[in-house]
């Protein structure tokens, strides 16, 4: 059964974010300095909680800005924070153990076969690969790397002194294109007006003093977590909930954003397959078509995997993945 308070928050606001990524006029220097080169680029929306309107505003500002060109993919990020602090040195560390900045992206919205890049202000980073959502038995692919990554850290105070106030600190990422090319179904770079599916999170800690005057996390006390488009539930690993990104080759707007036409669709499919599992997680088997009814508009058929479930132009199947029913 889904719980009522996910279920309420997706129905209020169903809608993912979306944003017009311009063509960078010229490379982006990679320094952490969110500087002139990024005038042209919008900002996102202020990041809100992890799940929705149901919860406070968060506590500090965290907001992001993205271009490309025919190499990279950009982006930049801004986080207010009076303390900034990280542990963390070792890449492909658990970066979310300290405070963070993280990326998710789905090139071709089929809810599988995305990339996650995080990173702390030491500029430690963590890039993986998912095959499919953990919730689907998804493994993570730690082994994925990113040659070429460009990333750097620019801190408004001090880092890891709590002797004063910090402004917080700034993010810059250059991820070449290539490194999409396991799991993209997209041309690299992209076309003018492609989407693909996007988006951020940040993970802030409570945190406390040791005796000798180091940051630390707060025993027993859950970290905040802030994104760009709320996922309704706890859980960076709902791609279908992600924003999406449209590209332009245009190094300056306006340009329109165009809102998914099958968004309504993808609900469908989305609210067949979480009953689906549902029932599965209570029944540990899978449902007839008298237990888990088809919605209108639906054509289930049976797999050897379990079921596939289709609308006008678009297929769920049972492990999540969505495709278009021409394939």
């Amino acid at each position: 059964m889904i719980a009522p308070l996910f279920l309420l928050a997706f129905l209020a606001d169903p809608l993912p974010r979306g944003y017009v990524c311009y063509r960078a006029p010229e490379p982006i220097r990679i320094d952490g300095r969110i500087d002139a080169q990024w005038n042209a680029a919008p900002w996102t929306a202020d990041f809100a909680d992890i799940e929705g309107a149901v919860r406070p505003n968060p506590r500090f500002r965290t907001r992001a800005r993205m271009m490309w060109d025919a190499q990279y993919f950009y982006f930049a990020a801004e986080l207010t924070e009076p303390h900034a602090w990280a542990t963390l040195t070792n890449h492909d560390a658990v970066i979310f153990h300290d405070n963070d900045f993280e990326i998710f992206i789905d090139p071709n919205g089929d809810s599988h076969e995305y990339f996650e890049f995080e990173i702390n202000a030491l500029n430690t980073t963590w890039d993986l690969f998912l095959p499919k959502p953990y919730k689907d038995s998804g493994k993570a692919d730690n082994g994925w790397e990113i040659p070429g990554l460009r990333s750097a850290i620019e801190v408004r105070g001090s880092l890891n002194d709590p002797r004063d106030r910090d402004e917080g600190w700034t993010v810059e990422v250059a991820i070449p294109w290539a490194s999409f090319a396991r799991g993209a179904h997209m041309p690299l770079p992209p076309r003018d007006a492609d989407q693909w599916r996007v988006n951020f999170s940040r993970v802030e800690w409570r945190h406390q003093l040791t005796g000798d005057g180091k940051y630390q996390r707060v025993p027993g006390v859950e970290a905040d977590n802030w994104v760009w488009s709320p996922q309704y539930a706890i859980n960076m690993h709902l791609p279908e909930l992600w924003g999406y990104v449209q590209f332009s080759t245009q190094t300056a707007g306006p340009v329109e954003f165009r809102p998914d036409a099958s968004w309504p669709e993808r609900q469908n499919l989305q609210s067949y397959y979480r009953a689906q599992h549902a029932f599965w997680r209570t029944n540990k088997r899978q449902a007839t078509e008298a237990e888990v009814p088809s919605p209108a508009g639906l054509r289930v058929t049976r797999t050897a995997a379990g079921w596939r479930a289709c609308a006008t132009s678009l297929c769920i199947e049972q492990d999540s993945k969505v495709s278009r029913v021409d394939r």
